[in-house]
């Protein structure tokens, strides 16, 4: 399953931006896997002095958006699982900025953080390793808005990659 495979019918327009960051020929597992290892470079590259740190007051800190990441990827990776298997209930959203203070990311050590990023990267791999071309191409409904399998997965990847992008031009 190629990004080239997608169609806007697939996911909601405010997502296009985290589709359209990625490569425009790469398949899914591949992008999953390649950019598992670019996040974990990167944040361990990160200097210590900056992993706490706020560009302005109330943004998140390099700690916090590596949280962010993370728990934004389960919920995703949760919504493929039930999409794959035909869930017809319309899931819930969540509000991200209410997910950050009671994480306490910032109290974690860079390692801990590294460490849980892998394993739901680890689990995400082999969870659309196992769907096949029909659950990909599964239709459910989140937040109110259609989305399908696959589309779930580009944009965790592109998620991923916006928010590094930030952390680039906005903090180091």
């Amino acid at each position: 399953m190629y990004t080239t495979d997608l169609n806007a019918s697939e996911y909601n327009p405010y997502y296009e931006p985290f589709i359209a960051i990625l490569e425009k020929e790469v398949a899914l597992v591949d992008i999953l896997i390649e950019s598992r290892n670019d996040v974990l470079s990167f944040f361990k590259d990160i200097p210590a002095e900056k992993l706490s740190y706020r560009y302005d007051v109330g943004k998140w800190t390099p700690k916090e958006v590596l949280m962010h990441i993370i728990d934004t990827e389960r919920i995703f990776a949760y919504r493929a699982l039930r999409f794959a298997r035909k869930d017809t209930v319309d899931l819930l959203g969540f509000d991200q900025n209410n997910f950050i203070p009671p994480s306490k990311a910032d109290s974690r050590t860079i390692e801990s953080l590294l460490e849980e990023y892998e394993a739901v990267r680890n689990a995400t791999i082999v969870l659309f390793k196992n769907f096949d071309d029909t659950m990909l191409k599964e239709i459910g409904t989140g937040s109110g808005s259609k989305m399908s399998v696959r589309a779930l997965g580009f944009i965790t990847v592109g998620h991923e990659k916006h928010h590094v992008s930030l952390i680039k031009e906005r903090y180091l």
